[in-house]
């Protein structure tokens, strides 16, 4: 029998865009030719898989049967929430779909995941078919490259029967607190889901009985045209917002891992982001973007919709100036030296990994007092990205009027 994939596609970014309802969210953000819905609806262009169901939202629709098109996709349910109530109701309410058989695995695929060497994913998957059963849920874990606060984590261990179990969930933990976890083998949380669909339904029953009636009520009174399901309004509204993991996983005394080695990131912070324009810097670089300054250059590696991702060097001994912005946020992200970084009336050294934001309006500067030039990835976003957006306070340059 063939994986059902069920790809959820309903978050808002709010992570990327806090203070933005006008931005797209992450899955269908252009990075240059490609967004994270066309990579996930690529990888389950696999004969492994059954045709998909997406989980989204009216003000997603268009958008999604667009990409669904572009990769031609032709055969697909799309499931429509009448309103946002987390991942525990978007994960049941799709496998309560007929078209799903009590027995057929699902792979649950969020949207906004960025995976490197899918073989390797897809092999893990079909060599765990065997281990499904009644009453088990599977989450693949991600081998940590680096201890981070934006992940939760899992330990797991394996049984007599050599497949791993876990017995705790962490979530999102300090960075301290995320080094000593990688210590003790901990993996991350990727939020990917492997079950049959009666596992789901019996997990429900057992932990989140009124859940399961008022999704039922919903499917099963849906508006049904062509391939698209208009999930029932009335009992949908009722359901208590949860994420599967409260609802399900940390409840659940049958949560088994699968453990891979593999890149991956949700792309959810702008650190992440312009660590993949850093890696793929060859293929976004283009010599008529470098701009040369006094105190060093920047290079302009891509211009979205709402924000523009940045390299800038800063030469040793040498300083931008202190300057702030009325239209636009900046997110700095040091990837080569050490430098000195104020906001505001603070000031911080950061090294190579550290992260620094500056809100709209905030006094800042740069310094590298230092003997080696320092590299930082910058995102910014905001509705003017231009260099005239610069109000200059102090300078050594003698830039300042």
């Amino acid at each position: 029998m063939k994986i059902k994939p069920v790809i959820l596609c309903g978050g808002a970014g709010t992570r990327l865009w806090p203070k933005s309802k006008k931005n797209l969210a992450k899955q269908f953000i252009d990075f240059g030719g490609w967004n994270l819905l066309e990579h996930t609806l690529e990888r389950i262009k696999n004969p492994i898989f059954d045709t998909p169901i997406i989980s989204t939202n009216l003000s997603y629709l268009n958008l999604v049967k667009k990409y669904l098109k572009k990769k031609n996709f032709y055969k697909y349910k799309i499931i429509l929430e009448p309103s946002k109530k987390n991942t525990a109701a978007a994960i049941l309410s799709s496998s309560l779909l007929e078209e799903v058989s009590f027995d057929q695995p699902i792979i649950f695929l969020p949207a906004d995941h960025l995976i490197g060497k899918t073989n390797d994913f897809n092999k893990a998957l079909t060599f765990n078919l065997k281990y499904l059963n009644d009453d088990n849920i599977f989450i693949f874990g991600i081998k940590p490259q680096f201890p981070s606060s934006q992940y939760g984590y899992f330990i797991p261990k394996k049984n007599s029967k050599g497949i791993y179990v876990i017995g705790k969930f962490i979530e999102k933990p300090n960075l301290k607190k995320a080094k000593d976890i990688i210590k003790r083998k901990g993996y991350w949380n990727s939020g990917i889901i492997f079950a049959k669909k009666i596992s789901i339904i019996n997990n429900f029953t057992k932990y989140q009985n009124k859940t399961l009636d008022l999704c039922m009520q919903s499917v099963f009174n849906s508006t049904v045209s062509k391939n698209l399901y208009f999930l029932s309004k009335k009992p949908f509204k009722k359901i208590m917002g949860k994420s599967f993991d409260y609802a399900i996983l940390e409840k659940s005394k049958n949560i088994n891992a699968i453990k891979l080695n593999i890149p991956w990131s949700d792309l959810g912070s702008w650190k992440e982001i312009t660590n993949i324009f850093k890696r793929n810097k060859s293929k976004y670089f283009n010599k008529k973007n470098v701009f040369h300054r006094p105190w060093g250059r920047y290079t302009n590696l891509f211009n979205g919709k709402g924000f523009l991702i940045k390299e800038l060097v800063i030469n040793p001994k040498s300083s931008i100036s202190l300057q702030k912005h009325n239209h636009r946020s900046e997110h700095w992200s040091i990837s080569s030296g050490h430098a000195k970084i104020s906001i505001n009336k603070k000031s911080y050294i950061k090294k190579n990994g550290d992260t620094a934001f500056i809100p709209k309006g905030s006094l800042h500067r740069i310094e590298n007092p230092y003997k080696k030039p320092v590299v930082i990835m910058e995102a910014q976003t905001g509705s003017i990205l231009k260099e005239t957006d610069i109000i200059r306070y102090k300078d050594i340059y003698g830039r300042v009027k």
